[in-house]
């Protein structure tokens, strides 16, 4: 069944054209992506969609009989409206079904028996557990538990919450509803780990149709199994998640630059044809004719030839490294931070290797930025001590980006700043995507991820060799995301960041600390590798009384002493990093190799298939190191206890 259907859609604004000839149908029950660049026209489409805009031309069609529900805005409530009432409101059908329900009851008790009445009755029952109308507070406090929205907040004033807090509350309301057709604009905005997981599960398993607009990466790769792309004001349908998009795509572009280039050799040869006939033809009809018709052929090909494939220029930026720090970067002594009677965290013994890339992750509130604050100075410990290594040279980018004069132009705060000439600050910015007029911008007309590249453009001027950085991935759409991975993956130094975006994590991640608690679990591994971790200890049954001598199946080699034992996994993790690292200049190499034969298609395949082999392998070492570094941490915990 077609739930939503698009023919040849069209839409303006005055004379600006946002959406031209959109094409696509969305069969019932899919979970498709919306993607595309801020300002592309992704929140016009649902509009239309929802019929909050008109359209121009073209046809839209949602099916008549589907309730449809989207997550765009902020709602208004009366003052006085407590979050409890905004979660209800989303019952108020079941509801009004509740009180007929009662009403065909009383009339049925007194003795009618019309059996229109009996029909009704039971026709409205079945519509009224479907919804869940019997199960409404159960219902309010598991989807509340997941997003994040304890239960003492049911009691207070919607007015009175924070921004985030408000879009919690209404992604809620949202889910209660129970839509046959969803449409989330920017769901996983304010929402943390945990409560983005939950939301993925929630999705997955949910019957209805949705559309999703997200910058999230990950969390389209999870949940969506299609995806439609708005670029240069048309769509594109992909039959798969982001992931299939975005290697779809490269695949088309590639194809398409190939067949130009094909297009353009012939072009060019019967163009040089076409000029000598031309030049030897004069007065002579037959030759004349030819040329002619070779000009004609000229322009057929270079009608049908494929657009030229455009990006928009990547930034170019280089980090200026400084010279090396030492190998101990950082160390942590019993780190502790309070604020008043609350604990944020406390007792932390950390410590950061020259290099290493952590993620500091956790939920909204547990402390993640407040500690990157206290390790810059910016604010105060309760207790306990930390230490920067020597050589350190330290640069930050902030969650919210600030200038010291909103009101300046971006080339005016570059030259203030960097203390360079115009020619000089215009040649830098260009590399940062601030081309022609974007340089007289007023700073506070800038949106954020265009603060954030800015600030990008004057920190990493000076020379660095440790990289702060706090929710680096906000308010950027998923090319402006990836153009900053581009940047940071020819950074060598140590980098330090919080996110939430678990596609940079996954990317950059070298070590993990995670705030539960007030405590932070130090996991040195990559992303994925801890994911599993916490998988298996989701999903590890709890341990039933045993003989000491069966409680860990793994003791069959274990007739080694502890200390022994400890000794011998060491040299196999040893041994591992060893050949990881030999892997992985294996990889490096075979990459700086196909830049050089980048021309070469058949060198290219052959270094392509090699590549893929080297980096299988390197995966397996990285399985083998974290099954080592696991037995390591076993066999601590039993020979202290």
């Amino acid at each position: 069944m077609i739930d939503i259907s698009l023919s040849e859609v069209s839409k303006f604004y005055g004379e600006v054209q946002i959406l031209d000839k959109i094409t696509f149908e969305v069969q019932s029950g899919q979970k498709v992506a919306v993607i595309g660049r801020n300002g592309c026209g992704k929140t016009t489409l649902f509009r239309c969609i929802m019929g909050e805009e008109q359209y121009d031309s073209g046809q839209l069609v949602v099916h008549p009989s589907k309730r449809i529900g989207v997550l765009n805005q902020l709602p208004k409530f009366p003052a006085g409206t407590t979050v409890r009432a905004v979660l209800e409101n989303a019952f108020r059908e079941q509801r009004a079904m509740g009180r007929e329900l009662e009403e065909i009851a009383e009339k049925l008790s007194a003795g009618e028996n019309d059996p229109a009445l009996l029909k009704r009755y039971g026709e409205l029952q079945s519509v009224y557990e479907s919804r869940g109308g019997y199960l409404e507070e159960p219902e309010m406090f598991r989807v509340s538990l997941g997003l994040g929205i304890p239960r003492e907040m049911w009691d207070m004033e919607y007015g009175a919450l924070s921004g985030g807090e408000m879009t919690r509350v209404n992604l809620a309301g949202l889910l209660l509803e129970k839509t046959d057709i969803m449409l989330l604009d920017e769901p996983t905005n304010h929402l943390d780990m945990q409560s983005l997981e939950w939301l993925e599960n929630y999705l997955r398993s949910y019957s209805g149709t949705v559309l999703i607009v997200s910058h999230d990466r990950f969390f389209l790769d999870r949940v969506a199994t299609r995806t439609i792309e708005l670029a240069n004001m048309h769509a594109r349908v992909y039959e798969g998640n982001y992931s299939f998009f975005a290697e779809r795509r490269a695949e088309e572009e590639e194809e398409q630059q190939k067949r130009r280039e094909q297009m353009q050799k012939e072009i060019n040869r019967l163009q040089f044809t076409s000029d000598r006939m031309h030049g030897w033809g004069s007065g002579n009809k037959k030759m004349m004719r030819k040329a002619f018709a070779l000009d004609r052929r000229i322009e057929r090909i270079k009608a049908n030839q494929p657009d030229r494939v455009r990006h928009e220029k990547n930034i170019t930026g280089k980090l200026r490294e400084a010279d090396r720090s030492g190998n101990d970067v950082l160390y942590t002594e019993n780190l502790t931070k309070s604020f008043g009677e609350r604990t944020l965290f406390s007792g932390l013994d950390l410590e950061i290797k020259k290099d290493e890339a952590i993620a500091v992750i956790g939920e909204n509130g547990s402390g993640k930025s407040t500690l990157l604050r206290i390790l810059l100075g910016e604010e105060p410990q309760s207790a306990g001590r930390f230490k920067w290594g020597a050589n350190v040279k330290l640069a930050y980018l902030p969650q919210k980006v600030t200038f010291r004069d909103e009101n300046a132009t971006v080339l005016d705060e570059v030259v203030s700043e960097l203390g360079i000439n115009e020619p000089e600050a215009r040649n830098r910015l260009g590399a940062y995507r601030f081309r022609g007029d974007d340089v007289f911008k007023s700073i506070s007309v800038l949106s954020g991820g265009e603060k954030s590249r800015l600030k990008l453009c004057i920190m990493l001027y000076d020379e660095i060799n440790t990289l702060i950085l706090d929710e680096p991935t906000n308010h950027l759409d998923i090319y402006s995301r990836e153009w900053l991975e581009d940047l940071l993956d020819g950074y060598e130094g140590t980098l330090i960041f919080v996110s939430h975006d678990r596609y940079f994590i996954d990317r950059f991640a070298t070590h993990i600390w995670s705030i539960e608690k007030g405590k932070v679990r130090d996991y040195r591994g990559v992303y994925a590798a801890y994911r599993e971790m916490l998988s298996r200890e989701a999903n590890q049954p709890r341990p039933a009384a045993a003989p000491a001598e069966t409680k860990n199946p793994q003791k069959r080699e274990r007739q080694l002493s502890p200390d022994k034992l400890l000794r011998k996994l060491e040299r196999e993790l040893a041994a591992a990093e060893k050949q990881i690292s030999e892997s992985e200049a294996r990889a490096a190499a075979l990459e700086r190799e196909m830049e050089e034969k980048c021309t070469d298609h058949v060198e290219l395949e052959r270094l392509s298939t090699e590549l893929d082999r080297v980096n299988a392998e390197t995966e397996e070492l990285y399985e083998k190191w974290n099954s080592i570094s696991s037995e390591i941490e076993a066999v601590s915990k039993e020979s202290r206890m």
